[in-house]
């Protein structure tokens, strides 16, 4: 009765128990364990330089590896934090007291908008002009009250965000400092062939550290231009909706429009044609050019996904993940892009005739495009 078939599918649904256990317990910190792997992933290589300069000091690469992310890293993000609370605060108050009104901002549009385009717009059954300012009125009380609620939110979640941090830093040490060991332990326990499941791993340290490194850096590059243009413009709240700018930067190819061409129109239908076209020509030739220009090579390349593909990858993976979807939905993406590609190119593995290829790693999709 107790049979070697019996013991092994009852060992492993325990293991499958088990591990969905594991995981579980984890869920409070998945932000924080993906942060981890990420900056783990992103700094080994300065680990293992470090590590070279001071031969047998594991401990003190490790350290000094996260001194130097501290530092480059995470020390700018909480003072661009810091001065992004101020700003909203202050943006919050302008809009209560009525200093920010979106609707007069909107009617001052209308105002200068042909008629033959407001005539095209109620023919098309799109309402009129008055219903469009009472949608904008009702949005923009509507956005007013989120803006301070997630502002009482963020206060509130301060105490999270802290244990989540340092729970961040406390997996990245031992990440880099043992990473290879658990990178191999990883590849040994995973049950394929042994060149499937290195070419995967692979391929998911590649794309996360493109997506991670290309991605911020677009974001860094778009989020500076356009709060710079903003600021030599005189638009209120600059900081604001630089980080704005730069988190919307994520979507390949309309991010950063979507908060700098609203502005554009406003300038050029309140007759300020100069401020219109110089934000129009930063947004179109220098925010527009590091988009086209950067994220292909710091993420498409690396990645050797199509854009379309990136765009929705990244669109679908924040709309389930929130800010987490920018890594999580391209690198499923990928993954399933290998996945299939593994599978149409080994002899559809898992049959019970896996052919010579599928245990060859020179028959793998990545070193038959090098070859």
């Amino acid at each position: 009765m107790n049979s070697p078939q019996l013991q092994r599918g009852v060992f492993l649904a325990l293991l499958a128990a088990v591990t969905v256990a594991f995981l579980w317990v984890l869920m409070p910190f998945f932000g924080a364990v993906l942060w981890g792997v990420a900056l783990a992933i992103l700094f080994t290589p300065l680990y293992k330089w470090l590590l070279k300069k001071m031969p047998g000091k594991r401990n003190a690469a490790a350290l000094s590896t996260m001194a130097i992310c501290l530092f480059i890293v995470i020390l700018p993000l909480a003072m661009v934090g810091v001065s992004l609370v101020q700003e909203i605060a202050l943006v919050t108050q302008n809009i209560r007291s009525g200093q920010i009104n979106f609707a007069q901002y909107f009617q001052q549009i209308l105002a200068a908008t042909p008629q033959w385009l407001l005539n095209l717009v109620e023919r098309f059954n799109l309402g009129d002009a008055a219903a469009w300012q009472a949608r904008i009125s009702a949005g923009a009380a509507q956005g007013s009250q989120l803006i301070a609620g997630q502002a009482l939110t963020i206060g509130q979640n301060t105490f999270d965000f802290v244990v989540s941090f340092f729970v961040m830093l406390y997996l990245l040490y031992f990440l880099v400092r043992d990473g290879a060991t658990l990178s191999k332990t990883m590849r040994d326990a995973v049950p394929l062939a042994k060149p499937h499941t290195h070419y995967l791993l692979n391929k998911f340290t590649t794309v996360i550290r493109a997506t991670v490194k290309g991605n911020v850096a677009v974001a860094i590059a778009q989020g500076t231009i356009g709060g710079l243009a903003f600021w030599f413009l005189g638009v209120q709240g600059a900081l604001l909706w630089a980080v704005l700018m730069a988190f919307l930067s994520l979507l390949p190819a309309v991010g950063a429009a979507l908060i700098w061409g609203p502005v554009a129109i406003y300038f050029l239908a309140t007759g300020h044609f100069w401020q219109g076209g110089v934000l129009i020509f930063v947004g179109v030739f220098v925010i527009g050019l590091v988009d086209n220009i950067l994220r292909p090579v710091l993420v498409g390349k690396d990645t050797q996904m199509p854009d379309y593909i990136v765009l929705m990858s990244t669109i679908g993976g924040m709309a389930i993940f929130g800010i987490n979807g920018f890594v999580i939905g391209p690198v499923i993406a990928a993954l399933f892009m290998a996945a299939w590609s593994l599978f149409a190119d080994s002899g559809h593995v898992g049959n019970g005739h896996e052919t010579a290829d599928a245990a060859d790693p020179a028959a793998l999709p990545e070193n038959r495009k090098k070859g």
